[in-house]
């Protein structure tokens, strides 16, 4: 049993002054004030004064790449976990764009199976969509499963779906809902053919949202979205990067009345493409990061509601295999999981948002979003899933506290004016002040589906 004494605590758009009674896998008290009366009825638990230092729900990043099974050179499940944790983040739902393609409800159990052996922090996993796999996607038990990853628009790994009258029956016949990575393949093609013949395997960085370019982005999207409202689908679209796709979405419904729903990334709201100058390769992702006039209406979005909730698209690849000189060999993505909460904070530092948006984005809203069960926020009764933040201890990111496999990050010199110290995850300490308790392992997460 653990108490969490005079902490600022972030929960559903406010922060007070309070007291957290962890008992089991749960949360049994919230006090708010003075503390002194509860505190002498639990004189057997675990302290920990939280004085100055903030309370917030754990993250849950609906969008991550551990590269397990099948690609574990760039980072698996046990490591980015652990990166995971130590970022405040205590669930995970992963991409199936792994080695094999997670296309069937055999290899999607077979990913929990290693989850549950080796993940510190909850966990789900998408099945992935093909041309041909709808009979697999009719097994799925919403109950059970995040949702089904629909590609239309390749990226790491092999899964483009581009036939319509494929796409077609899985927006008519998915039981879940669908998160779909939107970009426009045949504008892709066209302009890779373009900047081939203009600069050859020389070609710089900065082409990269030019060769994936808004066009890309919003034909997609929008194609996504019709289908959406053709057959009353379940659609969430991932990584919003541009501030024309921002008009496809209604910030005019709450979010339990939404059918379609939009996410963007920690990256599409720190970066922007002059940033492609001094990082280069590292920050190539896909979508690419865009203009700065984009990012400022990304960030509008989050405010306003149009976009409802930010992930990372955490996406490791091996130092070998990203810092090259060939543009075209270059794959596209970074890690991002460590750092993704005190970036927001920083964000918030810097009066861009207030820490109860970045509460409700990261944590809340995915939570409802997805309908997972017991988590996402401070609640009595709820599962104790959540991470204190120290608003006065600084970080600087370096390889010497880098905890992803891949051992970089494109944050690198980059001052974190917050520091998480401890992360719980099911009433376990799995944090605390750089040591991990790794004899303990997340859950895999339930959803309020039918």
């Amino acid at each position: 049993m653990y108490i969490v004494r005079n902490a600022n605590i972030v929960n559903e758009g406010e922060v007070f002054k309070g007291t957290v009674v962890v008992n089991g896998e749960r949360i049994e008290k919230i006090v708010r004030g003075n503390d002194d009366d509860v505190f002498s009825d639990y004189t057997g638990c675990q302290c920990i004064d939280a004085t100055d230092c903030y309370l917030v729900p754990g993250v849950i990043d609906e969008h991550v790449h551990f590269r397990e099974p099948g690609l574990t050179g760039k980072a698996d499940i046990q490591s980015e976990s652990r990166a995971a944790a130590a970022g405040g983040v205590t669930s995970f739902m992963e991409m199936p764009n792994t080695e094999p393609n997670t296309l069937t409800i055999n290899l999607l159990e077979d990913k929990f199976k290693i989850a549950e052996e080796k993940s510190l922090i909850n966990f789900s996993f998408y099945l992935g969509a093909s041309n041909d796999n709808i009979d697999e996607i009719a097994k799925v038990v919403p109950a059970d499963v995040c949702g089904i990853k629909l590609f239309m628009g390749s990226s790491t790994g092999n899964m483009l779906v581009d036939n319509d009258f494929s796409l077609a029956r899985i927006f008519a016949e998915s039981p879940c809902l669908i998160a779909a990575h939107c970009e426009d393949e045949s504008i892709i093609r066209k302009n890779t053919t373009f900047f081939k013949e203009k600069y050859g395997s020389g070609a710089p960085a900065f082409i990269h949202p030019l060769v994936r370019d808004e066009e890309a982005c919003y034909r997609s999207s929008a194609h996504a979205v019709e289908l959406a409202d053709k057959y009353g689908t379940r659609l969430h679209v991932t990584h919003i990067s541009t501030e024309r796709e921002l008009g496809l979405f209604d910030n005019s419904k709450s979010l339990k009345d939404k059918k379609i729903t939009a996410e963007t990334c920690v990256h599409y709201l720190h970066f922007s493409d002059a940033d492609y100058q001094k990082l280069g390769f590292r920050i190539k992702c896909n979508p690419a990061i865009k203009t700065e006039r984009d990012r400022e209406a990304l960030s509008g979005g989050v405010k306003s509601g149009l976009i409802d909730t930010i992930a990372t698209d955490h996406a490791p690849h091996r130092v070998e295999e990203k810092f090259v000189s060939d543009y075209f060999k270059c794959p596209s993505g970074f890690p991002s999981v460590q750092h993704s909460l005190l970036l927001m904070l920083e964000m918030c530092r810097n009066k861009i948002f207030d820490i109860e948006t970045v509460v409700t984005k990261m944590a809340h809203n995915p939570a409802m979003l997805y309908q997972i069960k017991d988590r996402g926020f401070i609640r009595e009764g709820y599962y104790a899933d959540f991470a204190i933040v120290n608003p006065k201890k600084e970080i600087v990111v370096s390889k010497d506290n880098i905890l992803y496999k891949c051992g970089w990050s494109p944050y690198e010199g980059t001052i974190l004016h917050n520091t998480v110290t401890h992360t719980f995850v099911n009433g376990n300490l799995v944090f605390a002040d750089g040591v991990f308790n790794e004899n303990v392992k997340g859950k895999r997460l339930k959803f309020n589906r039918i």
